[in-house]
């Protein structure tokens, strides 16, 4: 297993699927982790008994990722009593899925906000920490559909792909600093989101997937730990595509 022992990760998103999962995973390598979340104080709070019950540690880290005063002051908070900050994994994001002509200007708002703003944000408060230890770890959560495309997807395909924009130009402009950053791309995992769709619909996925099913979170935080990782130092502005085959 790799090992993050004394690193501190932020995972925002983390009170549920992929974030959980996530969050998770890197507490079993040893990485004390600051499970964020915005309004569902109770699951993010089930995440943290969920990485103690794996022999981890970790705590609570309520903010939005859409405020940017927010995100700076609880980043700054969280740096001041752990004293830096190692791991940042930008897992939140919302999907509003509409086709162009009934896309709204709030849609478009509302994603941007969280997925590509949110990102920008807790990136910005991340860095400066990272800097002074000259190490650090920044993986964003993208998404199959920023390559491939989905109709019915245009704003969150495109808030997607931004993320692949951050991400490389992140990895330029810090890697002098010791700091990599990279992307987890993945196809469709069982989650709340992917819940709602109909057996048709999943059905459908699978039939488009080379390995014939439907990924689980765990799958996705194998990738974001590997990245994490020592092992990962001569990896960055890259992106790791954990979809099954769905998009090569």
């Amino acid at each position: 297993m790799f090992d993050l022992t004394g690193k501190i990760a932020v995972v925002t998103g983390g009170s549920r699927g992929i974030g959980r999962a996530t969050s998770i995973s890197l507490a079993r390598a040893g990485a004390y982790v600051l499970v964020n979340y915005r309004s569902n104080e109770e699951a993010a709070a089930e995440t943290v008994r969920l990485v103690e019950e794996a022999g981890g540690q970790g705590e609570l880290l309520g903010f939005d990722v859409a405020d940017p005063e927010s995100v700076e002051r609880a980043i700054k908070e969280a740096v001041g009593r752990h004293g830096g900050i190692d791991i940042l994994v930008n897992n939140a994001g919302i999907s509003i899925d509409q086709l162009l002509l009934r896309v709204s200007a709030k849609d478009l708002e509302t994603t941007w906000a969280t997925n590509v703003n949110g990102a920008v944000y807790c990136a910005k408060a991340c860095i400066r920490p990272m800097m002074k230890k000259r190490w650090g770890r920044i993986i964003n959560l993208s998404s199959v559909v920023a390559e491939s495309g989905n109709p019915g997807q245009v704003v969150y395909s495109a808030s997607k792909a931004a993320l692949l924009g951050l991400t490389r130009t992140l990895a330029r402009e810090y890697a002098t600093r010791g700091i990599t950053v990279n992307a987890v791309a993945p196809g469709f995992i069982e989650t709340d989101m992917t819940a709602e769709l109909p057996d048709a619909a999943k059905q459908g996925i699978v039939d488009q997937t080379p390995l014939g099913r439907i990924g689980r979170p765990e799958e996705v935080a194998a990738a974001v730990v590997f990245l994490a990782s020592e092992e990962a130092s001569y990896i960055t502005g890259q992106v790791v595509r954990v979809n099954g085959g769905m998009h090569v």
